[in-house]
């Protein structure tokens, strides 16, 4: 079987703050059509599951957990968790999870974010970082910057922990600085 690859993908990073972020963000999408969501958001394992259940709870869009030999179809959006990257098949763009004991952060945000990076040539790729402590996913997004990518980050006053977003402002240059409203309509146009 032959799985659809989407012509755009989000990519959201968050840890502390963030599943209110996301949910403004996925509460706010529109019909999702040739684009997919990839969300990885710092959680203890034992509360991934109810936070995609949460987030599933709006019928605009399917959620899915990214687990292991899962694909990612196009429309479709992801929850990651454990150490989680995408490669592709002869059928399409593939998840692979395990857990790992040796990596800090479940999940490891620049474990999954930097595998997308071989599909930035066919691609089009927006990723976003919102609140959160230290600077798990800085160093992916701005490998998928300088491959083309469009970056988002919150403002000091929008985030709740202004950690990452901090870490990026400092380190991705010219990415691009907005409070979270902000940062919602752009992933709207971007998805539309």
């Amino acid at each position: 079987m032959s799985y659809e690859i989407p012509k755009k993908i989000v990519l959201i990073a968050a840890s502390t703050g963030g599943p209110g972020q996301i949910e403004k963000i996925i509460k706010a999408l529109p019909k999702l059509n040739d684009t997919s969501i990839v969300i990885a958001q710092h959680m203890v394992v034992g509360f991934m599951d109810s936070f995609a259940k949460r987030l599933d709870e709006d019928p605009t869009n399917s959620i899915f957990a990214a687990n292991d030999k899962t694909y990612l179809v196009s429309s479709g959006i992801y929850v990651c968790s454990g150490y989680t990257r995408v490669s592709r098949d002869s059928n399409g763009i593939i998840f692979s999870k395990k857990d790992s004991k040796i990596n800090t952060f479940n999940p490891d945000i620049n474990y999954i974010f930097s595998s997308f990076l071989p599909f930035t040539k066919d691609i089009k790729f927006l990723s976003v970082i919102l609140t959160g402590i230290g600077a798990d996913g800085v160093e992916a997004c701005k490998a998928l910057q300088e491959n083309g990518s469009l970056c988002l980050t919150e403002t000091q006053q929008s985030a709740i922990v202004d950690g990452m977003p901090s870490r990026a402002r400092k380190e991705i240059q010219n990415i691009k600085v907005l409070d979270i409203k902000e940062i919602v309509e752009e992933i709207r146009e971007f998805c539309s």
